[in-house]
């Protein structure tokens, strides 16, 4: 049962075939409300369970299932329907159906998805922001999706129904500054968009730094061309530092190619519990996107295990470890010159880590992020939708 005065809410999410940072803020999520009493349900579909056909029809229908969020908005009593990522299977239909039903509806924007039909607004290992509003012909055009009939489907799914995304949401949130302003740029209303940063449970914030110790440089993330881990071989193999990179995904191959030959390791897919003790063993994060993270769960891991990050001017990495901490998208000189100079310096690696996990503490605790959560509730009551 809710505390008195708070409210219920029912969650909704389209699990990715290849889970990642999403994934990991909606179980925070439940984790803090279920800590502070808020009675709240989990509604979720999964990609992985719907054919291309399948996901392809959702899409340019705006959603499937809207009976079924109706229906659990209702049983439940939710004051409060909040969506993390909703496309292709929950879809603005899904939305629309939970205010229908009386709750009020906050969007939590991961990405650039109401956008981009890949999401993550990168093209040719570049940022690219050329889909914007219902403008979505650009990735058409350059066949995005890298499959002709799934690039129809998602530039005339997102262009016909993003209205009814807007429409049937009261309050839109990203997780950094950096994305609020640039999600706004491309037509998310301004006036409904709020910040709420990642948080770290208590124990997963380390007594001290043990950089100092570390034996290797790791990186954490998804085997992709975007997350630039070919610049982060390039640097690693020209300071002479060793590398240990933990993920999987479609550049597999490739990176394997270019990590012939130089100090780095691929480490292959690590389950989530592993990962506490590869960041204890670390010196330092190596985030070397080529396009712009939102806000990157990798670096706030690393920075509760008080471990320094190396990483490019991506997005809201500044807003996380400090602009001076990082060098410029696509320069591995750069990367190896910082990577270099910490791996010669065990005491400037125990001191960088250190004032990252003071930051990490001040500013991405459960009990900020869950008053942050509930203002924004709040401000849901008031909201104006024209």
């Amino acid at each position: 049962m809710s505390t008195p005065g708070q409210p219920r809410v029912l969650l909704l999410h389209n699990r990715y075939r290849f889970e990642g940072g999403e994934e990991r803020s909606l179980a925070l999520q439940q984790r803090a409300m279920s800590n502070a009493g808020i009675e709240h349900r989990l509604l979720e579909r999964r990609s992985a369970d719907a054919s291309q056909v399948q996901a392809a029809a959702a899409l340019l229908r705006g959603g499937a299932g809207e009976d079924e969020v109706a229906a659990a908005t209702r049983e439940l009593g939710a004051d409060i329907v909040h969506a993390h990522n909703m496309q292709p299977l929950i879809g603005p239909r899904g939305l629309a159906a939970a205010r229908a039903a009386g709750a009020r509806v906050v969007l939590h924007l991961h990405n650039a998805r109401l956008f981009c039909a890949i999401g993550v607004a990168a093209r040719d290992g570049a940022p690219c922001f050329r889909c914007r509003g219902r403008n979505t012909i650009p990735g058409l055009v350059l066949n995005c999706r890298e499959s002709l009939p799934e690039a129809v489907a998602y530039a005339a799914g997102l262009a016909l129904h993003q209205p009814l995304a807007l429409e049937s949401t009261d309050r839109f949130v990203a997780p950094s500054r950096w994305a609020a302003g640039q999600l706004a740029r491309l037509g998310v209303p301004a006036d409904r968009l709020d910040v709420l940063p990642h948080y770290l449970p208590a124990e997963e914030l380390a007594p001290d730094s043990r950089a100092h110790q570390g034996r290797y440089v790791l990186a954490a993330a998804r085997l992709s061309p975007e997350k630039g881990l070919d610049l982060a071989i390039d640097a690693a193999s020209r300071a002479g530092v060793p590398l240990w990179i933990a993920g999987d995904g479609p550049a597999k191959a490739e990176l394997g190619r270019l990590a012939s030959g130089t100090p780095v390791e691929l480490l292959g897919p690590v389950p989530r519990d592993r990962m506490p003790a590869l960041l204890r063993g670390a010196a330092a994060l190596v985030l070397s996107s080529r396009y712009h993270e939102f806000s990157p769960f990798a670096v706030l891991e690393a920075m509760g295990a008080g471990v320094p990050v190396v990483a490019t001017r991506s997005g809201g990495v500044p807003e996380l470890i400090g602009a001076e901490r990082c060098t410029p998208i696509g320069d591995a000189a750069a990367l190896a010159e910082r990577l270099s100079a910490l791996w010669r310096d065990p005491e400037s690696r125990r001191r960088e880590g250190e004032e990252l996990l003071r930051r990490a503490r001040e500013r991405h605790g459960e009990a900020r992020y869950l008053d942050e959560l509930l203002a924004i509730y709040a401000r849901s009551r008031t909201t104006s939708v024209q």
